[in-house]
Parts: C-alpha cells; sequence; structure tokens
C-alpha cells in the first residue's frame, strides 16, 4: 500500500498535476490540503475515471481537505466529529480553525487515514498563532479517544517543522513560526500519543523539505522546511518499507504547488519513480557556494 500526502495549494489550478502524478507515483492513498473548494465543487467524476474515491471536506476559498483512495472508503469524520463552528470573520483565513475545513479521516482496507491542514500561525504571539495551538489542543484531544493500537496514519501540512534539521537554516528561521518551542511542543504532544515519524524511518539526512517558498529562487537555492509529514502507529510503522519526498513533483509548468508529496509505503514497494534529489543535490551545492 502506497500512501502520499500533498498540500495542493488548489486542487481546481493544480488538477492537471495531479491527474498526472497519479499515474507517475500510482499511490493507493492520496492525502490532500488545501483544496480550496466547497464540497459541491469537488471533482469526484475526474478522480474516478482515474480510479479513485475522493472523500471531500471543504468551504471555498480557503483550506480544504481530502482523501483520495483506490479502495472503499468508510466510517468518513470531518472536523473532528463536530459541526463547524460559524464563522465570525467570513474574510479572513486561518484565524478561526475550528470554523474552518480543516481535518477529514476515513477507514480503508484496515487503516484509519486522517488528512489535516494545521493553522499557519503567521506570527508568533498572535492571534492566529494562538488558535494555532488551539486547533493543535483540539487534534490531541480527538486522538487521545482513538485506537492507536491499531493501524492508522495521519498525514498532511503540519505547518511546523519538527526539528532544526528540518529547516534550512535553524538560526535565520529563529523567531519565526513553524519553528517556535510552543508549535513545536504542540506538535510534540501529538506524536508522544504513540506516533512515528514515517519519513524519519527511511531517511536521516538534513535538507530534505517538502516546502518551498515561491520567492527568491528559494526552491532552486533549497531553502524550504519539512512541514509535511506522515506520522503513523507503532503497528502500522513496522510495516514501513521505503519512504521520499517527491521533489521533482515541485518543478515545472504548469506552475506546481509550493509543496512536494510525501509518499510512504507500507508492506512491499511502490511503483519506482525518481524523487529528484540525487541530482539536486551538487546543483544546490554549488549555488549556494556561489553566493557566499
Amino acid at each position: 500500500m502506497r500512501i502520499a500526502t500533498w498540500n495542493v495549494n488548489s486542487l481546481k489550478a493544480r488538477m492537471e498535476r495531479v491527474l498526472s502524478w497519479l499515474e507517475r507515483a500510482a499511490p493507493d492513498i492520496l492525502l490532500l490540503q488545501e483544496t480550496k473548494l466547497t464540497d459541491d465543487d469537488a471533482p469526484h467524476a475526474e478522480f474516478a475515471r482515474a480510479g479513485y474515491e475522493l472523500a471531500h471536506h471543504g468551504e471555498g476559498r480557503w483550506n480544504g481537505v481530502a482523501i483520495a483512495s483506490r479502495t472503499k472508503l468508510v466510517k468518513v469524520e470531518t472536523n473532528f466529529g463536530d459541526p463547524l463552528r460559524h464563522s465570525k470573520t467570513d474574510e479572513t483565513g486561518d484565524d478561526e480553525p475550528l470554523a474552518e475545513a480543516r481535518m477529514i479521516a476515513a477507514t480503508t482496507k484496515g487503516v484509519r487515514i486522517v488528512s489535516i491542514y494545521a493553522p499557519n500561525g503567521r506570527v508568533v504571539g498572535s492571534p492566529f498563532y494562538e488558535a494555532k495551538l488551539q486547533w493543535y489542543a483540539r487534534l490531541d484531544r480527538w486522538l487521545a479517544q482513538q485506537d492507536l493500537k491499531g493501524a492508522l496514519a495521519i498525514g498532511g501540512d503540519f505547518n511546523v517543522a519538527p526539528a532544526d534539521a528540518d529547516v534550512w537554516d535553524a538560526k535565520e528561521a529563529h523567531g519565526g513560526t513553524h519553528v517556535s518551542p510552543r508549535e513545536r511542543k504542540a506538535l510534540a504532544a501529538v506524536v508522544k500519543r504513540g506516533l512515528v515519524d514515517s519519513y524519519r524511518l527511511q531517511h536521516d539526512e538534513p535538507g530534505r523539505f517538502t516546502w518551498w517558498d515561491y520567492r527568491g529562487g528559494d526552491f532552486h537555492r533549497n531553502v524550504g522546511m519539512r512541514i509535511d509529514l506522515l506520522l503513523v502507529t507503532q503497528s502500522l510503522a513496522k510495516r514501513v518499507v521505503a519512504g521520499e519526498i517527491d521533489r521533482e513533483a515541485r518543478k515545472g509548468k504548469p506552475t506546481p504547488s509550493d509543496h512536494a508529496p510525501l509518499v510512504i509505503d507500507v508492506d512491499a514497494p511502490g511503483r519506482p519513480f525518481d524523487a529528484g534529489w540525487a541530482g539536486a543535490d551538487a546543483r544546490i551545492a554549488a549555488r549556494r557556494a556561489k553566493a557566499d
């Protein structure tokens, strides 16, 4: 079973790329974030033609999460099982995360699958930052009610880099969101429920990121962060045989998402693909040496 997660930064804008990537990487399950669609506008037919059932939880302009699966999805749950709260500030995104479409879960082939899109937080100490921490507390409470002895995978854009190795330059990033102590503590509390960072089971090297800003040539200089994760229960971790970040999906035209897909294989390797890191390492080192 191949499980992947990808913040597509607008499913409508990236649909061509997503369908192409489904053919290239052949995931059995794809978790999506930032679909930016209502449920009525979700592309169920397009995914069905590609061989996938789609479960979608969206609100329109912002946010939105989904699960695409080759096998039937059952026990679909959104927003931690609660109805979305009424938004008091419709003109602003990510200040009321429990009024925003940020979580969907479903079960397929005996695995509970969860797609999440954590709030950004914007500025440390701001109301957006405090709302982010409140959302993490809600996620932690929900996990406390789940069967974490069974097979569960929670993936998505966590908007937190777990450690300094997950940031291009810890000193330069210091003081900003995604790396602050309170955010990392909130993520660590979730992991301590009994979850494992599945990518780190396969890779311990620094400099492997899932997100790069569009500006300043950050992608080509590898100025990024690893903020997209697939956390799995201990029982599922024992079955993980491979993991990769598909850097190639962040390149080319039409304009890609600013995130790259993260993939893990469970029980057996999936379809081979070149993630592009081997060729990129030398180019990145040369660019940085020239800049220095």
